[in-house]
């Protein structure tokens, strides 16, 4: 009976710890989730104003031929002052594998059917391959984009959208993210997101090439109130991956100064970690339409040194669509323009007098406008622009 009884004890005790265990773990997961859902509550930009006065700053240059002289304006000149820049030490910044997709996804959730134009995009958005950068993929501020489903996907002021692109490049996105691979790169670390929570709202988006190869980065325009990526970044990356560039597209702040701040960074971040990344850092192009095409001007001709970042080599080619920026100077890189005739935002004689001097100062450019395109086309797929993306990277290989 002493026997039993101590038997009876034991297994009592190990019951016991094995529950105690249990709660702990429950509770464990309750905070993770707590803190996962306090993170997607803060991550809503304040910036949700309405096409905001940073609007006329981007591509309200309707008109007006702009023949202006050289300008030798500075980037606080331009934008706004650089002044109150935080500064930015190297080891504030963040790692390579710092809140990345491996780290997000250790075991990827494989998903048997691929996404179609019906797929709602909120099913996107929340797909657990994607971790917590899933809500990073369409504009954080909802008011600018409409649709339930990736085939009814409109952006705001962007025109010829392709949905069978949404589609392929929402599935490209998973298809790597749940092999493993790294599709996504924070550019500010904690504590700099602490310290300003709309940086948690950007990032770097990898639609990775040639090992080796040179990179490109891509910076979607939205009047600097959002950033439409899925039509005006993503599938510029996507089709440069396949011609064996790197490319990435980068999630800003809105905010014309902001935005060139992000784009700042992310150069900086890429130079940092080429090596990991597998980058050739020589030559580099940016590309911009709308209002990225102004940060690909800005940040072209004013280096990531310009917008709080330490100095680097400047980029050895801009591609800019669809942007009516008049000023230029003497250290614009060689620049790639292209917009059709009937944008009623950009206006195409404003881009041509821009490159005419830009030309005249001995800085090479081309210039492509297009018979009845209107703003936003993107890639041009199935208008008369299409192939244009083709004719723009013979131009940045023409740099190197």
């Amino acid at each position: 009976m002493r026997k039993i009884a101590a038997i009876l004890a034991s297994i009592m005790i190990i019951c016991a710890a094995g529950c105690s265990s249990e709660m702990n773990s429950d509770r464990a997961l309750s905070n993770t989730q707590s803190s996962s859902l306090e993170e997607n509550s803060t991550a809503d930009s304040s910036e949700n104003s309405s096409v905001s006065s940073e609007t006329s700053g981007v591509d309200t240059t309707n008109s007006k031929d702009s023949a202006q002289s050289q300008s030798t304006q500075q980037p606080n000149d331009v934008i706004q002052s650089t002044e109150n820049s935080e500064s930015v030490s190297t080891e504030n910044k963040p790692g390579i594998s710092s809140n990345t997709a491996s780290e997000e996804v250790s075991e990827p959730v494989i998903t048997s059917d691929p996404y179609t134009r019906s797929t709602r995009i909120s099913e996107v958005i929340n797909d657990p391959v994607f971790g917590n950068y899933g809500r990073l993929i369409f504009p954080v501020n909802t008011g600018y984009y409409s649709g339930e489903t990736l085939g009814e996907l409109s952006l705001t002021w962007y025109n010829n959208i392709d949905p069978d692109k949404t589609v392929e490049i929402a599935n490209y996105m998973r298809s790597h993210a749940e092999s493993g691979d790294v599709i996504f790169y924070d550019i500010y670390s904690d504590s700099e997101k602490a310290a300003d929570p709309r940086k948690k709202d950007t990032g770097l988006f990898f639609f990775k090439g040639d090992p080796g190869e040179k990179f490109a980065v891509c910076s979607a325009g939205g009047g600097f109130a959002y950033v439409g990526a899925m039509h005006d970044s993503f599938p510029h990356a996507l089709e440069l991956s396949k011609r064996g560039y790197n490319a990435f597209a980068v999630i800003y702040r809105p905010g014309s100064q902001t935005a060139c701040e992000d784009l700042s960074r992310a150069i900086s971040f890429i130079f940092d970690h080429a090596d990991e990344l597998q980058v050739d850092t020589d030559c580099y192009s940016l590309w911009g339409g709308s209002a990225g095409g102004r940060m690909s001007a800005w940040v072209g001709s004013y280096g990531p040194e310009g917008f709080g970042e330490r100095e680097l080599p400047h980029a050895g080619a801009a591609i800019i669509q669809y942007t009516g920026l008049s000023e230029y100077s003497e250290n614009d890189p060689p620049t790639y323009v292209c917009v059709g005739d009937s944008d009623g935002i950009a206006s195409w004689r404003t881009m041509k007098t821009r490159l005419d001097n830009m030309s005249a100062l001995g800085i090479d450019t081309e210039f492509h406008v297009y018979s009845g395109l209107r703003h936003g086309f993107g890639i041009g797929t199935g208008t008369v622009a299409e192939g244009w993306l083709d004719d723009a990277v013979k131009f940045w290989e023409k740099q190197f």
